[in-house]
């Protein structure tokens, strides 16, 4: 059969059958497979579209992370600087602090001994105008005697005396002090600040630094010597009122041959067994303290009494003084060598002596080689 012919018609009994056309049906599956491609090629194009954007979102999200990263990186390094800086900084604050706090207490221990110094300048002088043992550590000097013309003649001696007190330093080893004639000297040395000594063959580079002179005080002591007063001491105990050991006193001053006269008044203090004797007359104890022992007699006895002038002493112009010393430089660093103290003293003061290293004449040198020494400062008149 040929079914690429026409269609046929078969009639049987009354009935007409017909066969479908083929090639109606494969239009019809073309048409919709066509229909279902479009379909898919608009769900490829969508498709494509949409893995596009996500690539691209992708790339754009890539790149924020990367920028994001950066971010973060930067700023953990910015904290850690951060954090360093500020643990640098703090380390840096509690330094000075620590510093500011040891110079706090080292001022105040040195306050505290100025106090102290002052307090015992003050107190060297006892009730009685003796001068105490810490004042020989001073430098006392007669200045004058004041006027007594308001006085009664003979009635009173007065005088002043300045008082300054030595300052003391401590010279420690491989250091040197160098008092130069002139000032100008000093202060070039100072600028110039490092000097190369030869020292025994070796090159020592030693630092030239202003030599600042510690607290002093300095003060005028008036006496006044009465002229009619004398203080007696080492009186014999007696078993006698005290009335009776007055009238004793007065008497033996009275009439004796050794000086004295007619007496005002006695002060006696049986605990410390010493008085003050008060004559009416001026001068009247000249002849007395000539002497610094007094015959003293009673009950049939004689006793050696210690007599005395009697003084009032207060001190006036009180001034404190320190600075930096005009003519004195300290040297350091100094070398140790084989050369004696002596002769590293005299080639220190040679180097220093020669015009051509800035240095000119000097006053005085004191070298230490071992352990420290105490050398003393007094203001220069």
């Amino acid at each position: 059969m040929d079914l690429s012919s026409p269609p046929y018609s078969l009639i049987d009994d009354g009935f007409c059958a017909t066969t479908p056309d083929p090639s109606d049906t494969s239009k019809d599956e073309m048409e919709s497979l066509k229909k279902e491609l479009e379909k898919w090629k608009e769900r490829l194009v969508k498709a494509e579209k949409t893995k596009a954007d996500l690539q691209l979102s992708k790339s754009i999200a890539d790149k924020e992370y990367v920028k994001i990263q950066h971010e973060l990186t930067e700023l953990k390094d910015a904290q850690e600087k951060a954090d360093k800086e500020s643990f640098t900084s703090k380390a840096a604050y509690e330094t000075e602090l620590s510093v500011l706090n040891q110079e706090n207490a080292e001022l105040k221990r040195e306050i505290e001994k100025l106090k102290q110094d002052l307090a015992e300048c003050c107190s060297a002088l006892s009730q009685d105008g003796k001068i105490k043992k810490k004042v020989a550590e001073m430098k006392v000097e007669f200045t004058h005697m004041e006027d007594t013309e308001s006085d009664f003649p003979d009635m009173n001696t007065r005088c002043v005396f300045t008082v300054t007190t030595r300052i003391p330093f401590k010279l420690n080893q491989n250091q040197t002090l160098l008092t130069l004639e002139d000032e100008g000297v000093a202060h070039r040395l100072t600028q110039m600040g490092k000097h190369s000594v030869n020292l025994d063959g070796k090159t020592a580079d030693l630092k030239v630094v202003p030599f600042t002179v510690g607290m002093g005080v300095k003060f005028e002591l008036h006496v006044t010597i009465s002229g009619k007063k004398i203080n007696v001491s080492e009186i014999p105990e007696l078993p006698i009122p005290d009335e009776w050991m007055r009238d004793k006193l007065e008497l033996n001053f009275y009439k004796s041959e050794h000086g004295g006269g007619e007496v005002e008044n006695v002060k006696y203090d049986r605990r410390s067994r010493a008085a003050v004797i008060t004559f009416t007359r001026p001068g009247a104890t000249a002849s007395i303290v000539k002497s610094t022992k007094y015959p003293f007699y009673v009950n049939g006895r004689c006793h050696r009494l210690s007599v005395s002038p009697s003084t009032d002493v207060h001190l006036e112009k009180l001034q404190l003084f320190s600075g930096v010393s005009q003519k004195t430089i300290l040297l350091k660093g100094i070398i140790e060598t084989e050369e004696d103290e002596e002769s590293v003293q005299d080639m220190i003061e040679i180097h220093f002596q020669k015009p051509s290293n800035g240095g000119g004449e000097t006053e005085s040198i004191k070298y230490v080689s071992k352990g420290a020494t105490w050398v003393c400062f007094e203001e220069d008149a």
